[in-house]
């Protein structure tokens, strides 16, 4: 096995792939990028001209994106955790919630953050002012479908989980607290006491202070 994971501790993504590897306890080399040093950017992009986090390379195979990382490592790298259930219409809801955390959770959160880091007179304040209202009915959508669940999608813990857990994570902490959403509010104090989340923000906390609030 020769797994390297290219990533940053802050990225949401990444912490989406980190916990599936180690939910499962699956070996791998951390390999951090610091994407503001033109050196290790430079080389990053070597591997992945799009620039973007995760990447993992098993051996000479390059496999980027967060859901799409997932997937490999549940066909070739399974644990003990399935995290795409054998059957095909509970992998379709599995999937189905993936999506809408990435979707409709994840990028209009990010939206918010970004619009943050941008100079003032770039900013897009409309646009954020929309993501906004996008991912308030995201989490309110989100709410109804969790109650009474022990899990995003249930009581095994899955893809949805890796996505719905750093989604929600950056928008209680970056955006507002999302403790008008008692369900998600409660999954999300779950989903943190897990070793493999916890784990992934024990190793972020040394760099939340540079999330812009």
């Amino acid at each position: 096995m020769s797994l390297m994971l290219y990533f940053h501790p802050l990225s949401s993504y990444c912490h989406k792939a980190l916990i599936a590897l180690y939910e499962n306890g699956t070996p791998f080399t951390p390999h951090q990028v610091d994407l503001m040093d033109a050196g290790q950017s430079t080389a990053f992009k070597q591997i992945w001209p799009m620039g973007k986090f995760p990447v993992l390379r098993d051996g000479d195979r390059v496999v980027p994106e967060s859901t799409t990382i997932i997937e490999y490592l549940a066909e070739r790298y399974p644990g003990d955790t399935r995290l795409i259930p054998a059957d095909l219409t509970a992998a379709n809801a599995v999937r189905a919630a993936d999506r809408f955390y990435d979707l409709h959770v994840h990028t209009h959160m990010q939206k918010i953050v970004g619009d943050r880091l941008r100079p003032a007179d770039k900013r897009d304040t409309y646009g954020a002012e929309q993501a906004r209202g996008l991912l308030d009915t995201a989490l309110g959508l989100a709410d109804k479908e969790m109650a009474g669940r022990q899990w995003a999608v249930g009581e095994d813990f899955s893809l949805a989980d890796c996505a719905a857990a750093p989604a929600l994570f950056y928008a209680d902490m970056a955006v507002a607290p999302i403790a008008g959403f008692p369900n998600l509010s409660a999954y999300l104090a779950r989903v943190k006491r897990r070793p493999s989340y916890a784990r992934v923000l024990a190793e972020a906390e040394p760099y939340m202070k540079y999330v812009p609030r």
